[in-house]
């Protein structure tokens, strides 16, 4: 199934016969090839799976090496666990972002996921490292501790981002025989643990002071933010032509997001398009809105992989000049000021447009709205991370569990009552 090649030394052929000279020993006579005493001495050469030729070379006085390779290859074969030796040449770096770009990402997706990439992996692994070489428990270790060091003061659920985006890509390789084995798999390698905080929901006095305080042409913010649990971005897309008077929804379709400098409409987050139970009260401050300020129509480039190039949409809150606001944008100029004229102290990681989707969260919650529904309505990827994100909100059974119990060990003051 393979055979070792020397390429400096090959069987001598008689001129006038073409056959093989043989010695005294009726072995063949070698003689020395042009080859000889450049670049490598042996080849091993095989049939791969496919009927493709495989080779690999060696040094001279390296056939003890070359010979070991071949019965490696000749075991791999006959076990069915033939790899390439060679497919692991290919660059991390390079494969990686063939995986990225073959996947079913959003142009802002993809461009987060190569950023991540070039700041806290290639820097790590180099340009230059092949996949067969990332395969090191031990190089994962030390990635990890790199990417832990105070210096780049990342939080344990970046962490994890980055840790899941590689975990991937090398899970891919494996799957394309580019790696053996995936490190991050190994039960020594400790995935980064997540942080997580606490949602602090707004006392209603608060949603109704910066809803006061915020610039008029921008108080729907507040509004359908804590109304309807969009997020930001999509707040900003909010048009009053995805409102559905008859089922009294809110079609939630989009979101404005900036791409590479770019603002952008596109599907919202997952792509998880929505509807959303809306209230008669909302309607009305809507309404009464949309008499002072009608929509503005805006065409901008569409985020999608799937032919569209722009959308144009009746927003309903736009700068005077009939351009959205940006995000960041919204929040330097409007959003902090608002907290300035309402005297309230801003508290960077509780009260940014956030919080207005926590409220919603909050109060779907203490209505008895289900974890199901509740997840669907944020668009939120599984009901297990609603679940995780909001589960302290949940009013506890242990009024429901008392009684259940006290309804067969009935207290003593129950019974005496009841005598």
């Amino acid at each position: 199934m393979a055979h070792i090649q020397d390429r400096w030394y090959s069987d001598k052929i008689d001129p006038e016969t073409g056959e093989v000279v043989l010695d005294a020993k009726n072995r063949p006579v070698q003689e020395r090839t042009k080859r000889y005493g450049k670049g490598a001495r042996y080849r091993v050469r095989w049939t791969q799976p496919d009927m493709s030729e495989g080779s690999k070379v060696f040094p001279d006085k390296k056939l003890g090496a070359a010979k070991e390779f071949k019965t490696k290859i000749e075991n791999e074969l006959y076990a069915g666990v033939y790899r390439d030796p060679n497919a692991g040449k290919e660059a991390f770096r390079s494969y990686a972002m063939q995986v990225l770009k073959s996947r079913p990402l959003g142009e802002s997706s993809l461009n987060t996921m190569t950023s991540q990439l070039d700041k806290y992996v290639f820097p790590f692994f180099g340009d230059d490292r092949s996949l067969d070489a990332c395969e090191s428990s031990d190089l994962a270790r030390k990635w990890l501790a790199w990417l832990n060091d105070s210096e780049r003061n990342l939080s344990g659920t970046y962490q994890r981002q980055v840790f899941d985006l590689v975990l991937s890509i090398w899970d891919a390789a494996v799957v394309d025989e580019k790696m053996r084995l995936n490190p991050l798999k190994k039960a020594t390698i400790p995935r980064p643990k997540a942080t997580t905080k606490e949602v602090q929901v707004w006392p209603e006095k608060k949603v109704h002071a910066v809803e006061k305080a915020i610039e008029d042409r921008f108080r729907p913010a507040v509004v359908i933010g804590a109304g309807l649990g969009l997020r930001p971005g999509e707040v900003l897309a909010f048009s009053p032509d995805n409102i559905d008077r008859e089922k009294m929804v809110y079609r939630c379709t989009r979101q404005l997001v900036v791409i590479k400098g770019v603002q952008k409409f596109k599907l919202p987050k997952g792509r998880k398009v929505r509807e959303i139970p809306l209230g008669y009260g909302l309607l009305e401050k809507i309404d009464a809105y949309l008499e002072k300020y009608p929509p503005v129509a805006v065409t901008l480039p569409w985020g999608e992989r799937d032919g569209q190039a722009f959308e144009t949409v009746n927003l309903l809150m736009t700068k005077p000049s009939g351009v959205p606001y940006k995000n960041q944008s919204f929040h330097m100029g409007v959003w902090l000021p608002a907290f300035v004229a309402a005297g309230l102290a801003y508290v960077a990681d509780r009260d940014g447009m956030h919080a207005l989707r926590h409220l919603f969260a909050s109060l779907m919650l203490s209505r008895g709205v289900s974890i199901k529904e509740l997840s669907a309505y944020l668009g939120h990827s599984s009901e297990a991370f609603t679940l995780r994100v909001y589960t302290h909100l949940m009013e506890t059974s242990y009024d429901r569990a008392r009684a259940a119990i006290d309804s067969v060990f009935r207290p003593a003051a129950d019974l005496a009552s009841a005598a």
